[in-house]
């Protein structure tokens, strides 16, 4: 079996090297688009997302924000309130601010291993300014239809969130690493610089994976036609920019926002890299949500089409 899968791996590297030596031209311009992409959107918006995110954990802000939202995570998500503040920040900063900031809390002790990959299921989402500007504006041309797949999202992922909490008993909180939340915030010199530089790098990592799948699907549309459905589950920013927009391209594009695309879980797995988290159930996870938005969407549409 092992054996067999890296045969597989070592025949689509081998025609992945002939595809960009056979088009250099092709990957070039594919690779100088994803660049672009990643100067003039990435890391714009998402370094200052990080950057947040790690002075939100060590200043000592998570925990107070998670002492305050203990009775509202406990019930609903069968999370101690230290999940909260990787929740709100995934659905304000987009991928993969969610499940950096989830990773980061397992690693400081705040939550259990099956508590962090169960937040890890609906806490990583697309951002408002992706879903308005993109999406809204640049789909559909229009600032209701964002609002309103903001809205379906934001939805979905609760949701996901509430349904695969359901099984087993509510945990209680995490003595075993430590409690639900630090004892103390960290020593505040050079944490400014320390968030900096670490955010910086890890935003870099997520633009060579934005570039790396704008080269794949630039090569690929060369064989098979740019189909948005295809191009969504790779590759998100694109799959939503080739959508029609009517009710279908509404509901298409509420989908794939839940799913997230193939470059967004690379991305993910690189910043639960160092950890022993398993990213099961954040598939499943992201499964459920892009089930559960095509039903939301179609409802929605009502108000658009």
């Amino acid at each position: 079996m092992e054996r067999g899968k890296n045969i597989a791996l070592g025949v689509l590297l081998a025609l992945f090297a002939a595809a960009l030596a056979l088009h250099p031209g092709e990957s070039a311009e594919a690779a100088r688009q994803g660049l672009r992409l990643c100067f003039e959107t990435v890391l714009p918006s998402l370094f200052p997302f990080f950057v947040l995110s790690s002075l939100f954990l060590s200043t000592g802000a998570a925990a107070r924000f998670g002492h305050a939202l203990e009775g509202v995570m406990r019930p609903l998500f069968r999370l101690s309130g230290a999940g909260a503040g990787a929740l709100v920040l995934g659905l304000a900063g987009g991928y993969p601010v969610g499940a950096r900031t989830a990773a980061e809390l397992y690693r400081r002790g705040s939550l259990t291993r099956e508590e962090a990959e169960r937040l890890l299921s609906f806490c990583n989402n697309a951002g408002p300014g992706f879903v308005m500007g993109i999406c809204g504006g640049a789909v559909f041309g229009s600032v209701r239809a964002g609002a309103l797949l903001c809205l379906i999202h934001a939805v979905s992922a609760l949701l996901t969130g509430f349904l695969l909490s359901r099984p087993g008993r509510t945990p209680q909180a995490s003595a075993a690493r430590g409690g639900s939340f630090p004892a103390a915030p960290e020593p505040r010199a050079g944490l400014f610089p320390a968030a900096v530089r670490d955010s910086f790098a890890a935003a870099w990592s997520v633009c060579g994976f934005v570039v790396i799948f704008a080269v794949l699907l630039r090569l690929l549309s060369l064989i098979l036609p740019p189909h948005p459905l295809l191009l969504g589950f790779a590759e998100l920013t694109n799959g939503v920019l080739a959508l029609s927009p009517d009710r279908g391209g509404f509901m298409t594009c509420a989908a794939l926002l839940g799913w997230g695309g193939l470059s967004v879980h690379a991305q993910t797995l690189s910043v639960l890299e160092g950890t022993d988290l398993s990213p099961r159930r954040y598939f499943l996870g992201k499964a459920v949500q892009a089930l559960l938005s095509l039903p939301l969407a179609r409802l929605a549409s009502m108000w658009l089409f």
